[in-house]
Formats: structure tokens, sequence, C-alpha cells
């Protein structure tokens, strides 16, 4: 099947007058939802999760708090289509990492620095997927909707753990091997996102290429 012919827009960034009625309201449809995403995460960013209401959301749209209601149920859906996106553009970052690799130690390499690198460089992808915990338990979105999250999550990290598993390592200890990176690289983001690895005096780039070289050298093992 043929990939969709996109929408040519006008200058204006309005749709010509000769598509049809359907795509049209489609279309715009699309453009007041990402408007709704933008201003929410503008909001969680600068006022956290328990500060944003959806009438500040609304607000910073443009639009009125209904029509805010007809796009999404709550924030907490609102939040949920924002990490969706975010944990999109991560599998796709690690995908392209994995482009042309075959060894299994280099996939390790390459998937696990996509992740890090990620993360590094997009801090506030990293503390949307911790806005919704309070006193260390998540709140707010339905369990399907957890779920669907936390394995799309998790998807980024297969290639990584199947690639473990490709070495010789078995099911158990390639699942512990992956538990314990993604613990560690969460770890040094954190403390290199926050400034508290200074008071260490190390970097963060520098002590995940040090794990990861280890992670590597038990995989030889």
């Amino acid at each position: 099947m043929a990939d969709p012919v996109p929408l040519r827009r006008n200058p204006a960034g309005s749709l010509p007058g000769n598509v049809p009625r359907r795509l049209r309201n489609e279309a715009l449809a699309d453009v007041r939802r990402q408007s709704v995403l933008d201003a929410a995460r503008s909001a969680f960013f600068e006022l956290g999760m328990d500060k944003t209401s959806m009438r500040e959301i609304a607000r910073r749209a443009g639009y009125t708090v209904g029509a805010i209601y007809s796009y999404f149920a709550s924030k907490e859906d609102v939040y949920g289509a924002l990490l969706a996106e975010s944990l999109e553009r991560l599998n796709g970052c690690v995908q392209a990492a994995l482009a042309g690799v075959a060894d299994d130690a280099e996939r390790v390499r390459c998937s696990a620095r996509a992740f890090f690198d990620f993360y590094r460089d997009n801090p506030r992808d990293l503390d949307l997927g911790f806005y919704l915990f309070q006193g260390m338990k998540p709140r707010g979105l339905t369990p399907e909707l957890n779920d669907a999250l936390n394995r799309r999550l998790r998807d980024a990290l297969n290639p990584t753990e199947h690639a473990l598993r490709g070495s010789g390592l078995g099911p158990e200890q390639a699942l512990a091997e992956v538990t314990a990176l993604f613990a560690h690289i969460v770890g040094l983001l954190v403390l290199s996102h926050t400034g508290r690895i200074r008071m260490f005096h190390q970097a963060s780039q520098d002590l995940f290429e040090a794990y990861l070289g280890q992670l590597v050298g038990r995989m030889d093992a």
C-alpha cells in the first residue's frame, strides 16, 4: 500500500480550498491536539505535574477548557500522550544506532549508548518519566496506559538484552544485567542533571563508559 501523500499547506499554514472537508477537519484536529500537547509540555516543565491544571494548559494553548476535554480526558491523559511521544523518539534513536551492527558486544555498546545519550541530551524527557511519582508510588495513570508505556520503555532496552543473550548469557543473567544497566543510567543522569555528581568530582559520561566496558567484559568472560 502506498504511503499517503502529505497535505500541502498554504504559506500561512492553512489548507488549500480544494482539500476535502473530512481531510481538512482531521488536519485541523491534529494541529489543535499538537498545540495542546505543546502547551502541556511547557506547563509541566515550568510548574510540575501537581501545579499544572487543565485550565492552565488551555490558557497556554489558547483554547477553552471545554475544547481541551474534547481531546484529552484529564491532565494525566495529556501526560500519557507526551510520554508516549517521548518513548517513540527514544526507540527511534536506539534502532538507528543499531543499523548495520551485527556483533553482539557492539550491539550492547550501541544500544546502551543510544539510551544513555537520549536522556543525557534530553533531560526534560527524563523528568517527564518521573512526574507522576509521589512518595515513590505512581499515580494518575490507568493500569492499561501505565502498562503500555512501560512496555514501550522496555522496548528500548530489549535490543541490549537480546544482544546479551546472543553472547551466551542465560535469560535470568541477561535480565539482571539490563536491569542493572537501566538503574545505572538513570542514577547517573539524575545525579548529572541535578548537579549532585559534582560533589564526587566525577563525570557521568566517563562513569557510564566505565560501567559499559565492565558489562562487555562480563559478556566476554
